[in-house]
């Protein structure tokens, strides 16, 4: 319970604050939008501390502290505004002041975007998940599959080549090559960011700035989602802002229990569970370029995958007693 006291205390002081803003009616809608952040970014919580545990103790401590301010000011209020004054070529102080004062407007640009936000975060997302599944495992959870895709994982950047051959047929039938452009400007953002890594420490993404960016743009691809699917509940920046601000702390307080606690350890299918979660909602970014899909699907799938991969990891911790 520790970990999570200064969440609760931001949860309430957030809550008071929607209160203020637009009495109950806000309270519910800001306490639906914490839920809806941390359902969509729980899996996110399970990467992070897997990364985490094998970062040296000093930037353990960056992330989770500069790293918050990034992901719940930076990534939940000024990335979209950037977004919108981008896409609809306006000044910032401009777009802020649509974003405050005239919110149905700035959903309505920030709306024009989304296919290639989703586009660049699914791209980025799936290279991930398909890193996970072709690489090697000392630990596999649902063994037929993940053999299979070990044996895949002998060709040379299959996972790039995957990608390449999903991004062409996504961008084909989008037929937008803006869209084009997201999704392949994803799987490079990934690529560099990863081979700086293997570049810069033989064991991977695991220290120093690069694994801080890493963690951040990760965080980024999660909350894309989260972002424009807040706009279904509400309007109003200040909410959302809000809602998924105290979401996001919640998201910061299970990392650090997981990371100090050695959860991941104990509960060793959790991480397969997540980047099964993450290769879902890679799945559904894509899809949501060409349908609509309610948030509600994406945040309960990858929820139903960690709780499985929860319980069957107590299941075997209780058998091999």
């Amino acid at each position: 319970m520790k970990y999570f006291v200064i969440s609760f205390i931001i949860a309430v002081v957030g809550l008071i604050g929607a209160y203020f803003i637009g009495g109950f009616a806000a309270v519910y809608l800001t306490a639906i939008l914490a839920v809806l952040e941390i359902s969509l970014s729980f899996d996110n919580a399970v990467v992070n501390a897997k990364i985490l545990q094998n970062m040296d103790e000093v930037w353990q401590k960056r992330f989770l502290t500069w790293g918050i301010v990034v992901a719940v000011f930076g990534m939940r209020f000024i990335f979209p505004i950037l977004i919108v004054a981008v896409a609809a070529n306006l000044g910032i102080i401009q777009t802020i002041k649509i974003a405050l004062f005239e919110p149905h407007t700035y959903h309505e640009i920030l709306l024009k975007t989304e296919e290639l936000i989703y586009a660049f975060g699914g791209a980025f997302l799936w290279m991930v998940f398909s890193d996970f599944m072709f690489g090697e495992k000392e630990v596999r959870w649902i063994k037929p599959l993940e053999r299979t895709a070990e044996k895949f994982g002998k060709v040379n950047n299959i996972s790039l080549i995957v990608a390449m051959i999903i991004g062409i047929i996504v961008t084909y039938d989008a037929k937008s090559y803006e869209v084009a452009i997201a999704y392949f400007l994803g799987l490079l953002s990934y690529s560099i960011l990863h081979g700086l890594n293997s570049a810069l420490s033989s064991e991977g993404i695991k220290n120093g700035l690069m694994g801080l960016i890493y963690l951040e743009v990760l965080d980024a691809s999660f909350s894309f989602d989260g972002v424009i699917g807040a706009f279904a509940i509400t309007p109003n920046i200040i909410l959302i802002m809000i809602g998924l601000g105290i979401g996001a702390m919640f998201v910061r307080s299970l990392t650090v229990w997981m990371v100090e606690e050695g959860v991941l350890n104990e509960y060793k299918y959790l991480e397969h569970g997540a980047h099964y979660a993450i290769g879902i909602l890679a799945v559904i970014m894509l899809l949501k370029i060409f349908v609509q899909i309610p948030e509600v699907v994406t945040g309960t799938l990858g929820l139903i995958l960690l709780v499985l991969a929860f319980l069957h990891s107590r299941w075997e911790n209780s058998h091999a007693k």
